[in-house]
């Protein structure tokens, strides 16, 4: 190989490999099956995510841009936030601030990947301080769902139940909330599809982020009439 030549496959070399859109769908299926191209351009139409383009056209990625896809779907799927969070949350960080990401706590410097916790049924209990008879109450009252391997979010149910048992209450005692969600995740899927209006198509994914948004809102809404209303109680 002439001096030209390996200067060339040197240069080459070191350039920063760029990945197809199929390229990038390959190396994250395995993790999110539900992906899909529609969905990389769908994280990219609302600005999650700024793959290059060839010459032609096409659509590149960089391991930087793979990094925050797999970030942005992690937070989606493990921690239930709305993508207009998770943008506001990466374009602090891309400013160079130290924002706090609800349920994962500070990040600074490049993007971290949160580890979703997977957890047997007695470590479940270990982490939560929960007895096996609470466990086996809030699946009767349908809080959490029977599974050989539970979830972070099993976690956080469970030590809320923990904790509300110092006050008295037991699973049962919780089970209008579990129906009280139901209804409000009914009155959601009803509101967002009215907004679509009757010409315009959502996708999939577009519909579940503005049920999250939604939800965010009546989320704060239930807080505040909550928290007024315990002020107005008579001690």
């Amino acid at each position: 190989m002439s001096a030209s030549a390996a200067r060339q496959s040197s240069a080459a070399s070191s350039r920063p490999q760029l990945l197809s859109i199929g390229q990038v769908l390959a190396k994250l299926t395995p993790e999110f099956s539900d992906l899909s191209p529609s969905k990389l351009r769908f994280l990219e139409d609302r600005e999650l995510v700024s793959p290059g383009r060839t010459p032609a056209g096409y659509r590149t990625y960089s391991a930087a841009d793979v990094d925050r896809l797999r970030f942005v779907l992690t937070v989606q799927r493990d921690h239930y936030l709305p993508l207009r969070v998770i943008k506001q949350y990466l374009d602090e960080l891309d400013e160079g601030k130290s924002p706090v990401l609800p349920h994962a706590g500070p990040v600074t410097g490049s993007v971290q990947i949160i580890d979703s916790q997977r957890l047997t049924k007695q470590e479940l209990l270990d982490q939560t301080g929960a007895l096996a008879s609470v466990l086996e109450g809030a699946i009767s009252a349908g809080l959490i769902e029977p599974k050989r391997i539970y979830s972070e979010h099993d976690s956080v149910v469970l030590k809320s139940i923990v904790d509300a048992s110092k006050f008295g209450l037991e699973p049962r005692h919780l089970r209008g909330m579990r129906m009280a969600v139901d209804r409000e995740v009914g009155l959601v899927s009803q509101a967002v599809s009215a907004s679509r209006g009757a010409s315009k198509k959502m996708s999939k994914d577009e519909f579940r982020d503005k049920g999250r948004e939604l939800s965010d809102i009546l989320s704060t809404l239930r807080q505040v009439l909550t928290r007024d209303a315990i002020n107005k109680l008579e001690s």
